[in-house]
């Protein structure tokens, strides 16, 4: 998965029981006049939060739009993938990821897997049924399930990549406890598995460069040592870059020099139930409860 942090930080998805209609907060629109700081919680209906986290895994499990914009993307790679291999002089790793010149390396496309291969949203679900949030025992033991269900256009893009000779790797960060699992469910769904090293999950061991945290970067160069990158997919911009600052700012900043490769190197997939994103509205505060969090996320809105 692109980006999930222990809980021991913050939870991901804020759940706090399952909301009817009627439990749903006053709809902004309808709100008092008022800046954007006298907007608070406390001015919505008493009773438990509404389900941060409902209308997000709603629209990922039921919206077609959902499925299109995968198509659509795994499409446009496609079309554009054979391109790319007859340049050699593409190359789709950042410089600050490239340890080695890329000409002559063996082609390769690099992919996250949850919620860019794999579909994970009947975990967010049952985590909202239960009124719960993300628990790793739980997480855990719904990846060893291994039946989460492919992505829209992604079986039918990384075997269109496999039957030209390029490399298809995953960079995860799915605890390797979760390896054999993930391999599993990789294989039962049709994604392609390049040999032995085609599955990176966090902890990866990379000589001469120290991990820091869930960055995939340590793991991006270790690829850039074998391999010319054609294309990378991911649901989360540290997929395709460290972010120093996971802030708005700083995650915009981030970006801003390879906003040209976005559709051509970089493929970028919708992810609203969980992320990097999330979390840096919460100013990287890992005793932020529900109620605060949620404040924090009416802070962050644009009102005009």
């Amino acid at each position: 998965m692109t980006l999930r942090l222990p809980a021991a930080l913050f939870t991901l998805v804020l759940l706090t029981g399952c909301a009817t209609p009627s439990q749903r907060p006053t709809p902004i629109s309808a709100a008092p006049t008022a800046a954007p700081a006298q907007v608070s919680a406390a001015a919505h209906p008493a009773g438990p939060l509404a389900d941060d986290n409902l209308n997000a895994v709603a629209w990922t499990q039921t919206a077609i739009e959902h499925d299109l914009i995968y198509l659509q993307t795994y499409r446009d790679a496609e079309s554009r993938l054979l391109a790319a291999l007859h340049d050699p002089d593409w190359d789709a790793l950042s410089k600050e990821d490239r340890m080695v010149s890329s000409h002559g390396l063996k082609p390769a496309v690099v992919l996250d897997i949850d919620e860019t291969v794999l579909d994970n949203s009947p975990y967010e679900a049952r985590a909202i049924r239960r009124g719960g949030e993300f628990n790793e025992a739980e997480w855990q033991a719904w990846c060893r399930e291994e039946v989460a269900r492919a992505m829209p256009g992604a079986v039918e893009f990384t075997q269109f990549a496999a039957s030209h000779d390029i490399a298809v790797i995953y960079i995860s960060n799915r605890a390797k406890v979760l390896d054999q699992a993930t391999l599993a469910n990789l294989h039962k769904v049709g994604l392609p598995i390049s040999g032995p090293e085609a599955l990176l999950g966090l902890g990866t061991v990379v000589a001469g460069c120290r991990q820091s945290g869930s960055s995939k970067q340590c793991r991006r160069q270790l690829i850039s040592r074998k391999y010319r990158v054609l294309m990378q997919f991911g649901d989360q911009i540290g997929d395709f870059v460290d972010v120093s600052t996971n802030n708005v700012d700083g995650r915009q900043q981030a970006m801003a020099p390879y906003l040209d490769w976005i559709g051509r190197r970089w493929f970028v997939l919708p992810n609203p139930t969980y992320g990097s994103w999330e979390s840096a509205l919460f100013n990287q505060n890992p005793k932020a409860g529900p109620a605060q969090r949620r404040q924090l996320k009416l802070d962050a809105l644009h009102y005009h």
